[in-house]
């Protein structure tokens, strides 16, 4: 453990002092380390086995698809028709952005995916608007964290696989609770941009113009269509599926559009190549980061002290959300659900605690650890795709991260939430 505090107070110097948070997780990781007399290639292995991850394709290939939409006016024909939608309301676009990320987890099943590809549609027409940009950036990775939550979600079948729970009746249970965390944030999204003066400038509500701007947003809006009928029908995977989108985004943006040149192809490649790079390259140090832990047993350490406080499940059950919430700041999201699953679920099941209940709180945990450095892996990829600074995100993004943890607890004291769904169709 006092590997561990040495670990975070050299972490948080160094991000005090203005180092790149890729190289403070680095060099703090690096200490513990050479501290505990491992050898330091040890770290490296850690980070190259890491990112040997066929899910981590995903990432590169949503932000290209983002970049394509962009550059092929798709982003701008729904932007148009989400603004004749949300008319003159008060943080509309940033509504719509909650939206999107709600419906691309659908199709990714992956947060960073999500993140990636609304992040890269949705911020600049938010900034064109004169929302704040940090703003904007927090915004979409709080929602792009859905993408973990809502079917299909990577997460999940790991817990399933680790607990031995049906992937079916898990997913199943993941879509009440992600629809209310939606709401949640679009609640909260509308609260923030009143106060702030965030406001679309489409004038009042028309239907003409509604259909207007559909017929001119049909293209992108018959993506995730496509994507999601192409998942559900088992032509392709989740990855695959950012392929496709990037193909899909190609072929219209060149062909019917006519808004994408081929001359801009070499400078869409290599922007989306900086901001892939920036991203892998933090993540690779944040996977060592967690993987060091997990090997030093910290995680271990503090959930049997946990396990010891009280038989009361829902106790044991807030309590363990506040353990994932702190734990997610250093541990990715795969390492949590093969840490907490095994050490958590069988006491938890013997209370009498739902395995789908735990599967949700479970997961809604590891949403909030993607929004929390060092390892807030979404707060990374929404920098990368935005342009903002980290420091005034992790500000921005502080009430969205309160609103998500009250939906947690909620799902604590009310278990039905998840398991409503399961039982409904298993009766």
């Amino acid at each position: 453990m006092s590997t561990f505090i040495m670990m975070m107070v050299v972490f948080l110097a160094l991000v005090f002092l203005g180092v790149p948070v890729s190289f403070s997780i680095g060099i703090s990781t690096m200490a513990g380390v050479l501290t505990t007399g491992m050898p330091l290639a040890f770290m490296s292995q850690l980070a190259f086995t890491g990112l040997d991850s066929y899910t981590y394709i995903a990432i590169p290939m949503f932000i290209l698809s983002g970049y394509l939409m962009e550059t092929g006016g798709l982003s701008k024909r729904l932007m148009h028709f989400a603004s004749s939608l949300v008319g003159n309301v008060s943080g509309g676009l940033g509504i719509i952005a909650v939206l999107f990320c709600t419906f691309f987890a659908a199709i990714s099943g992956s947060s960073p995916g999500t993140v990636a590809a609304v992040g890269a549609m949705m911020v600049p027409p938010m900034v064109e608007k004169h929302y704040d940009r940090d703003f904007s950036a927090a915004l979409i990775a709080s929602a792009g964290s859905l993408g973990v939550l809502i079917p299909p979600s990577i997460p999940m079948v790991l817990y399933c696989i680790a607990g031995e729970v049906s992937i079916g009746e898990m997913f199943m249970a993941g879509f009440i609770p992600g629809f209310i965390m939606a709401a949640a944030l679009a609640v909260t999204t509308y609260v923030i941009a009143k106060k702030n003066g965030y406001r679309s400038d489409e004038g009042k509500f028309s239907w003409r113009r509604v259909g207007e701007s559909f017929r001119q947003a049909i293209w992108p809006l018959l993506s995730p269509v496509i994507i999601l009928g192409g998942i559900y029908s088992g032509i392709f995977t989740a990855t695959e599926a950012a392929v496709v989108a990037v193909i899909y985004s190609l072929i219209i943006g060149l062909f019917v559009t006519k808004e994408l040149r081929m001359k801009d192809l070499p400078g869409l490649l290599y922007k989306t190549a900086v901001t892939s790079g920036t991203t892998v390259f933090i993540l690779a140090f944040a996977i060592a980061f967690s993987r060091y832990l997990t090997i030093q047993n910290i995680p271990k350490m503090v959930g049997e002290l946990i396990l010891g406080i009280s038989n009361s499940p829902y106790v044991l059950l807030t309590l363990f959300a506040v353990l994932v919430l702190i734990t997610g700041t250093f541990l990715e999201t795969a390492s949590q659900v093969l840490i907490y699953t095994p050490l958590f679920l069988p006491p938890l099941m013997s209370m009498g605690v739902s395995p789908l209940q735990f599967g949700i709180v479970l997961t809604v945990g590891t949403m909030l650890g993607m929004m929390t450095p060092p390892v807030g892996i979404n707060l990374f990829v929404a920098q990368g795709v935005s342009g903002a600074k980290l420091s005034g995100m992790t500000r921005k993004i502080i009430p969205f991260l309160l609103v998500m943890f009250a939906v947690q607890l909620v799902l604590v004291f009310v278990p039905q939430i998840s398991t409503f769904l399961p039982d409904l169709l298993a009766s």
